[in-house]
């Protein structure tokens, strides 16, 4: 990780690492989703099997 900076983030700056960390969120978000599907088709196969 990069050392802290020592001014406050300009409002520009703010709305585009905002905007970032929105998008890694969903990122995170849909990888979590996939697993819980990819599961969730495991469990059932190995169910019905």
């Amino acid at each position: 990780m990069t050392a802290p900076l020592d001014r406050p983030m300009t409002p520009e700056e703010r709305a585009v690492f905002d905007r970032r960390r929105r998008a890694r969120n969903w990122a995170i978000l849909a990888a979590l989703m996939g697993l819980v599907v990819l599961f969730f088709f495991i469990s059932t196969a190995r169910l019905l099997r």
